[in-house]
């Protein structure tokens, strides 16, 4: 063998020998590599409040139409369109001279009245001294006897066409019936109200406190009371029944509600039956008629699980699931049923047993069967509470 030949081949040597070397190290670098870190909450049962998120309108809680009593011409609108009015306040003027002079007729019919009764009765007084005395005949006393309790009824007629007269002229000026906010005019100067009919001049509605009416299926709420009969869950007292509104674009309405009863009927067109809450509006941030989503608490799981909704993983078929930390510290899934949301965090119904790690941070690092160090300084612990005891 040629020296040159045999140098090439002990380089050859010496670089194969290098290259095995640097694969061994690599090897030795993944076999040292640490487990992936993870941050971990141990799932415990407590009292989590059973709430469910139905859709419904905002509804006033008393509202009022302003009609015309009385048939007019309009001649002035009092008060400013859009503004709070309270009960009395004078909102519409109908011109009142037909009224004031039905008024000055009624009581000079009534004075008339009075006047006739006046004279009726002083002959009636007479003609019964004379009857006594044999100085009229029976029927002649009787005569004025039926004048007289004639001339009272037509006095006590004239008294009551006078009282309308008054009421009549009363109600040409148009006030409100109830406090609260009224709209804009429905009726202009000018016009010609309730010749026919109590012409609609506006509307008023009270808007705080404020409602808002929602709907829920029968069955929902039949599986509801089954579940309370069953022991499952609690009933959540009347004055303890917490409502958040949802506005339409997302936001919770900072002032909370209450539940005041559910309707006692269903509508059998829908199937459903209707439950109402009340909500403060000091701001008139809430208007009637403004589709919202309330969020009713309606019973308490005494022993529930719950997890933050981070820690909720999905299938390509959307089966929620979720990664836990057994005691061998590897990663295992459980498929889990979600019940409602609470907060940022979702109620497990089932799933889950006391006691079970779920991971809540790093679980894109992670996968089924991994070794992993669990993060005991950072573990979560639930914080959902009841809020209504």
């Amino acid at each position: 063998m040629s020296i040159p030949l045999f140098k090439r081949r002990l380089a050859l040597l010496t670089v194969l020998g290098l290259v095995l070397a640097g694969c061994d190290d690599a090897n030795d670098q993944e076999t040292d590599a640490p487990a992936p870190q993870v941050r971990v909450e141990t799932v415990q049962p407590q009292a989590l409040a059973i709430s469910t998120e139905l859709s419904g309108r905002i509804l006033a809680p008393r509202t009022a139409e302003v009609r015309a009593r009385v048939a007019g011409v309009v001649l002035k609108r009092v008060y400013r369109e859009g503004s709070d009015v309270k009960q009395g306040d004078v909102l519409f003027l109908i011109d009142p001279a037909p009224f004031k002079a039905d008024h000055d007729s009624a009581r000079a019919a009534l004075a008339r009245a009075e006047a006739t009764l006046y004279q009726a009765r002083l002959q009636e007084q007479r003609y019964r001294q004379l009857v006594e005395e044999n100085a009229v005949s029976r029927q002649e006393y009787d005569n004025a006897r039926a004048a007289f309790l004639q001339g009272g009824a037509q006095v006590a007629e004239a008294r009551a066409a006078l009282e309308r007269a008054r009421l009549n002229l009363g109600y040409a000026t148009v006030t409100a019936p109830i406090s609260g906010r009224i709209g804009r005019a429905l009726v202009t100067e000018g016009a010609l109200v309730g010749q026919s009919e109590a012409t609609e001049m506006a509307v008023i509605q009270q808007l705080d406190p404020i409602h808002a009416d929602v709907t829920q299926s029968t069955r929902d709420l039949n599986a509801l009371r089954r579940a309370l009969h069953a022991g499952e869950l609690q009933q959540v007292g009347p004055d303890q029944a917490r409502a958040t509104l949802i506005q339409d674009d997302g936001s919770a309405y900072p002032l909370p509600g209450k539940l005041l009863f559910s309707d006692i009927s269903v509508d059998p067109s829908t199937n459903q039956i209707t439950l109402r809450s009340e909500f403060p509006n000091p701001d008139l941030d809430l208007l009637p008629g403004s589709y919202v989503r309330v969020r009713l608490e309606q019973a308490v799981q005494p022993k529930g699980l719950s997890v933050p909704q981070r820690a909720i993983l999905r299938d390509s078929a959307g089966v929620p699931k979720v990664l836990v930390v057994d005691d061998q510290q590897r990663i295992d899934e459980r498929q889990v049923v979600l019940g409602s949301a609470q907060g940022d965090r979702w109620i497990v119904s089932e799933g889950l047993t006391p006691g079970e790690r779920v991971v809540v941070e790093g679980l894109q690092h992670v996968k089924v069967g991994d070794q992993v160090q669990v993060d005991a300084d950072k573990s979560a612990q639930p914080l959902v509470k009841h809020t209504g005891q």
